[in-house]
Parts: structure tokens; C-alpha cells; sequence
């Protein structure tokens, strides 16, 4: 590669082994992110990734730029034009021969070609490749498009795990980069055939997750991403062993916004279920509390309720459906002042509020809360069937047209689930289980923000996830519009973070206070389909793009 300027070291502005800076022409045109080369002691080659990029000129203040404009004329012509250059600031990031002391005043700096690019951001060794998009850097003869990797295993572990996914809502395209890394994982483990994967998805908008075994069929998009899934090595398919959950209703369509024919064609070729909630045994029982997870209950009080209620205590004893269920309680509404009989020590009003927060969401929701499940192999406990997840396996949960405490309550089941059958309790051997199962919910924010309540059982089942789930082998991958909203035992355990467009407000919080302000400013102006990204194997932020959706969808 052709120089491109040299290094500037000064009093007041010293080459450290962290940062340096060099001039280069006023009409080169780079950008934050790019790689440069920069030569050092013992041949080595010292690499920096530009962060800032100022233009400088002679003039001794904005006072002499006037001036020299003949006192503000707009339209004069200076004879001679000021002495300029562009001044550029670069991170290091690392020396091919490991000298890390400062670069030297004078030394000549290049563009990096491809080969050093990999070396320099820690793109050349990745083990275990998954794709994470492509990079994009200068411009004309020297454009450089290469593909980036994550290590598997620092993002579905075991080495590291879960992914913080956070942008403005529609702009930031996160829900299309979670889908196209999980696309990637899908298509890494059927070709390499070593970690077994399956993934759990919560459809929590409209129809967007509900066609993901179909191909997009716009022949301009397919046409761009065919371009980016050859760089990436990446098979042009949509997803492969997806099944649909629904959740039940007798005319199909109450609490989804999929189409009555498509599901019926569905269940009928055994590709889709519709999902149930039953009162018959203690496992049912247990997942009560998950309908009051955003209840603030500083002196557990709907705990103690929940406990008596599982212990069969007073008239719960032998209740085995959802409305004998719903008459006991309202039956121990009933009594003046305090109980007199079992579960005494709980108060009416306690009982009654409980009862009042219980049947707001049942009746919402009362044909998904059912007597029966059924003979016909169309209506399943969603437990269940993901008791019985296989290798490579999908499953799509169908949430959008729910309540939010039902959709709490579906959420915080399925993750029961998973973590009870990673556990062991189910019969099924270790063997069979798939190595690492991916759970993956958009708007994180409902259920791992600061303003849920500390009691709230979903908080608690996710932080276990964040925290314990890498070595278990359960995944998160969570979306939100702002991660500043996420709790932080949560995000900090995210070993992979992703930024879309961010809106000029969310980056003056602290989970940015140690991005450069260039990039900052970047953040705000993300176009779709552009990520910052940041993961413990690439050695500085990386800006990465990725394509649109290769599964059908709807804009």
C-alpha cells in the first residue's frame, strides 16, 4: 500500500503505547475504523485503528480566517491558500513482532492490506467461525471487503456467552442481525456436525418470526444477498426444522396474528402446535408466580400465597382445574377481617388482591388456560415439547397478540423449561440434549430492566441464566431499545454486544462511557443493517454490516 502520511509526535501531544497520530493529505478520504500501518523498530509493524480525524491549517485563530476572507466576504478568492492537513488520532491495537513502545516521530504510516487488517484486529486465528458480518474499508483502488468471525465459543460459549443486542426500534434492525447470527450457528453446526444447537424464539411482533422456513422472494434483495453470503460462506437457505407454537384458541386466530389457513395447513402437516396451560400437576402450579412478575411484593406476600396454593393448603386441596382453581380463590376472598381456617396468617385483602391481578390475566387469556389437552397431537404443554428438542431444532413461540403478563408468563415458562431439561430433569441422557440451546427475546426490557421488581421470578430466572446458563450450556440472546434500561448483572455478563443507531440521549450513559466520541457520533447515524460490535476476541470495536433477511418477511 501506498504512504499515506507520517507520524506526529509533539510535547503536548506524545506517541504513547496506547495512541498515536499522524498527518495525512486534506483530500484522502478515511474514516473511523479503519486500519493503518504504521513502521517500527526491528522491522516490526506496529497497526491502529483510527478513532478521530481533525483538518488543521496555519491560520492562528477563526479571527485570521476572517480576515483573510476579505473581513467576511463569502465570495472572495484567496491567492494562496492555507497550509493543511488532515490530523488523524489511532488506538493501537498491536505490533506483529509484540514491540509495544511508542511509534516514533517521522515513521511512515500506510493502509493496511487485507492480510494486516486480519492481523491487526484479531481476525486472522479465529477458531471455530461463525459469521458476524462483513467489514468495509477506504475507498476506490483500495477498498477492502472482508468477511469477520466470531469464535463459537465466545459467543455460545463455553468460553464466553449471550448477546446484548440494542438499537432505536426499527431503525437499528436488531431482530434481523439476532435472526442472521442465529442463521449462521444453524448452518455452522449442520456443516460441521461437532456442538449440537437448537434455539428457542419468542415472537413478540406481529408475524415477524412466523415465515422463517420460507425464502425471501424479492429477487432485488435475494440478488444483494447473494453477494454478501458468498463472502461469508454462508448457504443461501432459509432456516431448517422450525416448528410453530401457537398459543390456543378454538377459532385458531384470538390471541395470534398469523392467518386461520395458514395455521390450520400447519398443524395439519405436524409443523406447528398450539400451546396450553393446564391445573393438574405441581409443575402447572408452580409457574403461578410467573403471572406476577412485574408485582412489587417487598414483604412476599404473593409467595407465601403461591406457597400455600402448591402445598394443596385449605380448599386448594385436590384442585385440578383452572375455573375450580379460580372459585377456591374466590372463595377465600369471601371471609371478613382474617381466615379463620388454613392459610389464616394471609389477609383477606392480601387474597384479594391476588385474586384481582390473577383474574385480569386469566380472563384475557381463558382459552389459552384450558381444562384438557387433548388426543389429537395438535395441542402440547410447550415443557414438553421442549423436553423434546433435538439437535439443530427451532422453536417458535408465538407471543405478540398476548397481554404482557401473559407473555411474561409464557416467557419465564419456557425458560423454566430449558434450564430444568439442561439440569437433567428430564429422562432423556445427556447425550441426546443438544450441547447449547439459544433462547432469544426481543424487548429484554420487560423483563431485565432496572424498574422490575427485584422479587420478580423471571428477573431472577434470567440473571441465573446470564450467570450460571454459559457453563450449562443455555444461551441468551436479548434485544432492547436501549441497554441502558438492562439490568446490570445481566448485561455484564454478555461476553458479545452489538449497537445499531442509538439515539443522541441513550449515548451519554454510562455503558458508553469508554466508547471513543467519534463513534459515538457514529451510533447515532447507523444506517440499517450496520452494527458496532464488540467481543473479548477482536481487539478494538469493529463496524460491521450484514444483509437483509434471506427468510421471508414483512416490512
Amino acid at each position: 500500500m501506498d504512504t499515506i502520511g507520517k507520524v506526529i509526535a509533539t510535547e503536548k501531544q506524545p506517541s504513547t503505547i496506547e495512541n498515536f497520530t499522524f498527518w495525512t493529505k486534506k483530500d484522502l478520504k478515511l474514516k473511523p475504523f479503519d486500519v493503518v500501518v504504521v513502521e517500527h523498530i526491528n522491522d516490526s509493524k506496529t497497526f491502529g485503528v483510527i478513532e478521530e480525524i481533525s483538518h488543521m491549517t496555519d491560520s492562528p485563530s477563526a479571527l485570521a480566517g476572517f480576515i483573510s476572507s476579505d473581513f467576511g466576504d463569502t465570495d472572495s478568492k484567496s491567492y494562496t491558500d492555507r497550509i493543511g492537513m488532515n490530523y488523524v488520532k489511532c488506538k493501537v491495537v498491536g505490533n506483529d513482532k509484540d514491540v509495544y513502545i511508542p511509534v516514533q516521530e517521522g515513521k511512515k504510516v500506510y493502509l493496511a492490506t487485507a492480510t494486516e487488517i486480519k492481523m491487526a484486529l484479531g481476525l486472522d486465528q479465529v477458531k471455530n467461525p461463525i459469521p458476524a458480518g462483513y467489514i468495509k474499508m477506504y475507498e476506490g483502488a483500495n477498498e477492502q471487503i472482508l468477511p469477520v468471525n466470531f469464535n463459537s465459543h465466545f459467543l455460545i460459549g463455553p468460553e464466553g456467552a449471550h448477546l446484548n443486542i440494542s438499537g432505536i426500534s426499527g431503525l437499528a434492525s436488531k431482530t434481523s442481525y439476532a435472526m442472521f447470527l442465529m442463521k449462521a450457528i444453524q448452518d455452522a453446526a449442520i456443516k460441521e456436525n461437532k456442538e449440537s444447537v437448537a434455539f428457542v424464539m419468542m415472537n413478540v411482533k406481529g408475524t415477524d418470526l412466523l415465515k422463517i422456513d420460507e425464502m425471501n422472494e424479492r429477487e432485488n434483495e435475494l440478488k444483494e444477498i447473494k453477494k454478501v453470503y458468498d463472502i461469508l460462506g454462508m448457504e443461501m437457505s432459509a432456516f431448517k426444522q422450525v416448528s410453530y407454537y401457537y398459543p390456543y384458541s378454538k377459532d385458531f386466530t384470538s390471541y395470534t396474528y398469523e392467518k386461520q389457513t395458514t395455521i390450520q395447513d400447519r398443524l395439519q402437516a405436524q409443523k406447528a402446535f398450539q400451546y396450553k396451560y393446564l391445573f393438574e400437576t405441581d409443575e402447572d402450579k408452580e409457574c403461578l408466580d410467573l403471572l406476577f412478575a412485574n408485582v412489587d411484593d417487598p414483604n412476599d406476600t404473593i409467595e407465601s400465597i403461591i406457597n400455600f396454593i402448591i402445598s394443596n393448603g385449605g380448599k386448594f386441596n385436590g384442585v385440578g382445574c383452572w375455573e375450580d382453581f379460580r372459585q377456591a380463590l374466590l372463595e377465600q376472598t369471601q371471609s371478613q377481617g382474617k381466615n379463620t381456617g388454613a392459610g389464616k396468617e394471609i389477609s383477606v385483602l392480601s387474597w384479594r388482591k391476588f385474586y384481582r391481578l390473577f383474574n385480569k390475566s386469566f380472563q384475557k387469556c381463558r382459552q389459552m388456560f384450558t381444562e384438557q389437552l387433548g388426543n389429537d397431537g395438535k395441542s402440547v404443554r410447550l415443557r414438553d415439547k421442549i423436553f423434546q428438542i433435538k439437535k439443530n431444532d427451532i422453536m417458535v413461540i408465538d407471543v405478540a397478540k398476548l397481554d404482557e403478563e401473559s407473555q411474561g408468563f409464557v416467557f419465564g415458562d419456557v425458560m423454566r423449561a430449558v434450564y430444568n431439561l439442561k439440569l437433567g430433569s428430564s429422562k432423556r441422557p445427556d447425550e441426546d440434549i443438544p450441547d447449547r440451546i439459544v433462547i432469544f427475546i426481543d424487548e429484554l426490557n420487560k423483563y431485565a430492566s432496572n424498574d422490575v421488581p427485584k422479587s420478580s421470578p423471571i428477573l431472577r430466572q434470567l440473571l441465573d441464566i446470564t450467570e450460571r446458563g454459559r457453563s450449562l450450556g443455555i444461551i441468551l440472546f436479548g434485544a432492547e431499545q436501549f441497554v441502558s434500561d438492562i439490568h446490570k448483572r445481566v448485561k455484564g455478563n454478555c461476553a458479545t454486544q452489538a449497537f445499531g443507531r442509538t439515539n443522541a440521549i441513550e449515548i451519554t450513559k454510562e455503558d458508553f462511557r469508554f466508547v471513543p466520541q467519534v463513534y459515538k457520533t457514529m451510533l447515532t447515524r447507523q444506517k440499517q443493517g450496520e452494527y458496532i460490535i464488540q467481543n473479548p476476541v477482536f481487539r478494538s470495536m469493529l463496524n460491521v454490516n450484514f444483509p437483509l433477511p434471506i427468510y421471508k418477511y414483512y416490512e
